[in-house]
């Protein structure tokens, strides 16, 4: 699973975790997430999203 982090207040959505506050169920992977979601801390769309890379 992987990680995508938020590049403008560095939250992180992690595929196994999901966000379950915004009804993301853990597994559910990144291009699942709908285009409306928005960072839970901050606000901003997915395009402010990068993959954590390792």
């Amino acid at each position: 699973m992987r990680k995508f982090v938020c590049t403008v207040c560095g939250y992180v959505y992690d595929e196994a975790e999901g966000d379950l506050d915004s009804g993301l169920a853990p597994g559910t992977k990144w291009e699942d997430v709908p285009g409306s979601w928005t960072c839970p801390l901050c606000g901003v769309t997915k395009d402010d999203f990068e993959e954590q890379v390792d």
